[in-house]
């Protein structure tokens, strides 16, 4: 009897492992690990996006590795219609759940998407919390999709050849041209 307990622990333990893994450690992979933006962050960028694209309306916005959908959701508050794009299925639904519990349907929204594989013609403010070893391929695809006049925001890291219209600290601000 005690066999079999000790075989179903270690099969939940085993099942347990492998979701966290494609949940948590397979986005490392294809685009970069979770890591929150904090609100002190969200609020220090909001006025510069707001800035870059003032007189502007029906702008559409996408933050790249949403997360739990803050960025997504301040976008929205603040007239954007906002697209997250995350790759993980847990935080896909918990963003879902935060935006309809904000009242945001209709302005703001998550897309359970490797954004590897988005086109981004279609966005004219991108947002990220990119990685390093991703900078430099995400710049060379942001420049050949975006349209001119869209901005993109970089919160820590930064595009090594594409050189930014402002910044502030550690956030990086890029307009295609």
């Amino acid at each position: 009897m005690l066999f079999f307990l000790y075989l179903i622990f270690s099969s939940l333990l085993a099942l347990a492992l492998i979701i966290f893994i494609v949940t948590f450690g397979a986005p490392m992979f294809t685009g970069a690990p979770f890591a929150v933006s904090s609100r002190y962050k969200i609020n220090k960028m909001l006025p510069f996006i707001l800035a870059a694209v003032a007189g502007r309306k029906g702008l559409t916005a996408a933050d790249l590795g949403s997360g739990d959908g803050r960025i997504v959701i301040a976008l929205a508050q603040n007239g954007f219609i906002a697209y997250g794009l995350e790759i993980n299925p847990f935080l896909v639904w918990f963003s879902r759940l935060k935006i309809k519990l904000a009242g945001l349907r209709g302005k703001a929204f998550i897309k359970r998407a490797n954004f590897w594989q988005e086109d981004f013609s279609k966005y004219d403010v991108v947002v990220l919390f990119g990685v390093f070893y991703i900078m430099e391929r995400l710049e060379k695809k942001l420049l050949a999709e975006l349209n001119p006049g869209a901005i993109v925001v970089c919160n820590h890291f930064y595009f090594p050849a594409w050189q930014p219209v402002k910044q502030e600290g550690d956030i990086y601000i890029y307009r295609k041209d």
